[in-house]
């Protein structure tokens, strides 16, 4: 726990400039490039990994060069895509993509760890990619959560969303070292059986979609780095609670080690929110921020009960999905920390994270 008493998180963002919005005589991003993870390479160089969606709506994942002048990022050189649905488990036969990626360093592994959505026959189900040098990513496949009676459920059954790793190890609930993810399960199931409805499991009572926690056993993935696919020990630590976030909410960038925690950024909704997986058109997408406790993230210290960022310029407000800003990735470059985010479903900007004293 910690000693510190926290009644606002003392962070700012302010938005630079749009870097990377989609070429029109690009196929493969006919229909955007938005939501990217981003990664240092053993070179030196930082690299963004947009989700670039083709005609028909059939996501890839990118890479590009980011372009730092004076350090600020201010464009992107591409690189061609590193990950696309080509596996059965990530497209089904009237849909497909590999989507929105988390990229994480996990310093106790030594490697990047991408999470992704793999849009296949059961809808969005959890994924992850491992690299050693950001340009080959390989697969360790979905990922699996263990069963726990207290729950009443499997969360197995439900699509998942917005997963992303902490880059540091931390005492898990059994005391043993644990590497942490954020997750956010989806508990309609209609779209797959009518009739089945929404089903929670024990002890929720939200049906809102909120942000899960996980763990990953360390001394596990240090012997086998496809142990980062069994997650133990999951459990709801934030549900919507302010306006900008009345319809659900889910994690953002990697949480960032601060002096008061962990600082999560995260997407509230406010607006409709239609069943099943389709654009909620109508829908207001912000950016907000949750302080988590250092030694034990599943405290929450504090909340933004207003939005860091909320769309206001001409790619946040219109595009594929009008009116979002979405965060995905946050890198420090010369001393300051800046934040990618999706515009509108159609482009990606930047923002600074600053602290609100300075």
């Amino acid at each position: 726990m910690t000693d510190l008493d926290i009644r606002t998180v003392p962070y700012q963002l302010h938005r630079i400039a749009t870097i990377m919005t989609a070429d029109p005589h690009e196929p493969f991003e006919a229909e955007g490039v938005l939501n990217p993870g981003t990664a240092w390479g053993p070179d030196g160089e930082l690299y963004l990994y947009p989700r670039i969606v083709a005609k028909g709506n059939v996501s890839r994942i990118a890479r590009a060069r980011v372009i730092i002048e004076d350090g600020v990022p201010v464009g992107v050189e591409r690189l061609g895509v590193v990950l696309a649905p080509d596996q059965g488990w990530e497209h089904g036969r009237l849909n497909g993509g590999v989507e929105d990626p988390r990229i994480t360093y996990v310093e106790p592994l030594g490697i990047h760890v991408m999470t992704y959505i793999a849009y296949g026959p059961l809808g969005p189900k959890p994924a992850l990619a491992v690299s050693e040098d950001t340009v080959a990513w390989r697969r360790l496949g979905p990922l699996h959560f263990a069963y726990q009676p207290d729950l009443d459920s499997d969360l197995n059954l439900f699509a998942n969303k917005d997963i992303v790793f902490f880059p540091e190890a931390v005492a898990g609930p059994d005391g043993r070292p644990a590497l942490v993810l954020l997750h956010r399960p989806m508990w309609d199931l209609d779209w797959l059986r009518p009739g089945e409805g929404i089903r929670t499991p024990a002890g929720i009572d939200d049906e809102r979609l909120s942000i899960w926690i996980g763990y990953v056993d360390l001394e596990a993935a240090r012997r086998d780095v496809r142990a980062l696919t069994r997650v133990e020990h999951s459990a709801m630590i934030a549900a919507p609670e302010a306006a900008y976030e009345e319809a659900k909410i889910g994690a953002g960038p990697a949480p960032l080690r601060v002096p008061e925690g962990w600082l999560l950024l995260h997407h509230g909704v406010s607006g409709p929110v239609p069943k099943g997986f389709e654009l909620a058109h109508g829908s207001r997408y912000t950016a907000g921020a949750i302080l988590l406790d250092a030694s034990d993230p599943r405290r929450v210290i504090a909340r933004t009960p207003e939005p860091l960022l909320a769309p206001e310029t001409a790619e946040e407000t219109s595009g594929t999905l009008g009116n979002v800003v979405f965060p995905t990735a946050i890198e420090e470059i010369a001393g300051r920390h800046f934040v990618f985010y999706g515009m509108a479903d159609s482009s990606i900007g930047v923002a600074e994270l600053v602290h609100s004293d300075r």
